[in-house]
């Protein structure tokens, strides 16, 4: 049976930030900070606004897309009753980081989206916290909404292990859901599944045979109930929202890449093993070697069985 992990270490890298990367968008966020408080200093001095790293950068499992790009999310935090709308609160801090690029920002939903064109975006939610009274992020059109992202951080770093293995299989299934779109759940959507699913089964020091696990527990969950709730405010159900169609087509591909991942871990030939991968995960998963791996057989086949009999149902 075929052993994959030091592929997936390969596909890993290949998904993570280069350090050039990194290194620009950290120097741009820099920038933009100090951009937003001056415009606030001079025109909205009773607006004095703080700033927290939140979401995927700050968990660890940023990936970048197959379009070379990747995002970062800089949390623009005001301590203060606001006695504006949401949506000009926004508004403000679209002002702020205009012309810092020829590339105008977008004004989305629950952020203001800073793009850096063909490298990355930064997206800046924004949120007044009263004393007493709970986070609560700026929604455009619509006002002002409780919501905690540095709750979820906590609660997702609780749920690592020391070895950063769920970390991995998060990246994993978001170079998954990237590769296939169409719609496919979000980063954080799928940072939940995969963390809740992590708590049934025993971890595997193989990645191949981990993510094939964690990807079968997230349909059992799913077949009981098809929810993905925010583990901190506002609780809400990531999957409220999907049509029969957007759930049909997720949950066809979540049983499509179970079918192919145990048709990997049981293939001989690592080639024909990465093949099955490579259907899901895209041409950055690297192809294996057309050999046999006949020294690990007798332990993945034991690993099969084991993680086959998982009490989920019990």
């Amino acid at each position: 049976m075929a052993d994959c992990h030091k592929l997936f270490e390969e596909f890993q890298d290949e998904i993570s930030l280069p350090s050039g990367k990194k290194s620009r968008m950290t120097t741009s966020k820099s920038a933009l900070r100090e951009r937003i408080r001056k415009f606030f200093k001079d025109n909205h001095p009773e607006y004095d606004p703080k700033f927290y790293i939140q979401g995927s950068y700050k968990m660890g499992t940023v990936i970048r897309t197959k379009d070379d790009i990747c995002d970062l999310d800089d949390g623009i935090y005001f301590f203060r009753e606001p006695d504006v709308t949401a949506t000009t609160l926004q508004g403000w801090v679209w002002d702020a980081v205009q012309g810092y690029t020829s590339t105008d920002p977008e004004h989305r939903k629950k952020c203001i989206r800073k793009l850096f064109s063909a490298d990355y975006e930064i997206d800046y939610p924004v949120y007044c916290k009263e004393d007493g009274k709970e986070y609560q992020i700026a929604v455009k059109n619509i006002g002002f909404e409780d919501s905690d992202p540095k709750a979820v951080v906590k609660w997702f770093n609780n749920k690592k292990d020391p070895k950063g293995i769920l970390v991995r299989i998060v990246k994993d299934l978001k170079g998954w859901c990237d590769n296939i779109r169409n719609k496919m759940p979000s980063g954080l959507a799928m940072t939940i599944l995969a963390s809740n699913a992590k708590s049934r089964i025993v971890l595997n020091d193989r990645e191949d045979i981990t993510l094939r696990d964690i990807l079968k527990e997230i349909k059992k969950a799913l077949e009981i109930k098809f929810e993905c709730v925010v583990p901190a405010l506002p609780n809400d159900d990531l999957f409220e929202s999907y049509d029969e169609t957007r759930k049909s087509n997720f949950l066809t591909s979540l049983e499509n890449f179970i079918e192919d991942a145990d048709k990997a871990i049981r293939e001989d030939n690592q080639l024909a093993a990465s093949k099955h991968w490579r259907k899901h995960l895209g041409d950055r998963f690297p192809k294996g070697e057309d050999k046999k791996d006949k020294e690990d057989a007798i332990a993945a086949a034991v690993t099969l069985g084991a993680a086959t009999s998982n009490p989920w149902s019990e």
